[in-house]
């Protein structure tokens, strides 16, 4: 055994050899089946084929979406007083769920639901105190201020009075 490298044997007559990688046939000559493109029926392609190794996704954690569902829910407080109660829970499970992702990226993805579930909860949470402030301001005034519902210094006009 020597440690020289051996050269390939040469092509049979009337064969011309296989090109170099990256290189095309010559002219008028096709590639032996299987030896490029896709391999012949019957056959399974060699594993990771072509160079690629496979990609594995991490699972998406498990409360990103509904801290995301849960900032959705809290912002339509608007139009419905209660949802804004669910807000601090969105803002509660996203930073928890930012928190678990960030410590170990390579066991959980969804990053960006779990932010914005985290966000729409702080905006939402603002919200919230915003609207319970003006209703305690309303019932202070309400309970303090006397005639604070009184319109009565004010005169009514209405268009079927001038006739």
């Amino acid at each position: 055994m020597t440690d020289e490298p051996q050269e390939a044997p040469p092509p049979n007559p009337g064969q011309v050899p296989p090109p170099q990688y990256g290189q095309y046939p010559p002219p008028g000559q096709y590639p032996p089946p299987g030896q490029y493109g896709y391999p012949p029926p019957g056959q399974t392609p060699p594993p990771g084929g072509y160079g690629y190794q496979p990609v594995y996704l991490a699972p998406k954690h498990p409360q990103a979406t509904l801290a995301m569902v849960l900032g959705i829910v809290g912002l339509t407080g608007v139009m419905c007083y209660i949802t804004f109660f669910v807000a601090p829970f969105a803002w509660w499970i996203g930073a928890k769920s930012v928190k678990e992702i960030n410590a170990d990226p390579a066991r959980y993805s969804g990053h960006g639901e779990a932010t914005a579930g985290k966000i729409m909860g702080i905006i939402g949470t603002v919200l919230l105190i915003l609207g319970l402030l003006f209703v305690a301001a309303l019932l202070v005034l309400t309970f303090t201020v006397d005639d604070f519902w009184d319109d009565s210094g004010y005169q009514e006009y209405s268009i079927l009075a001038a006739f």
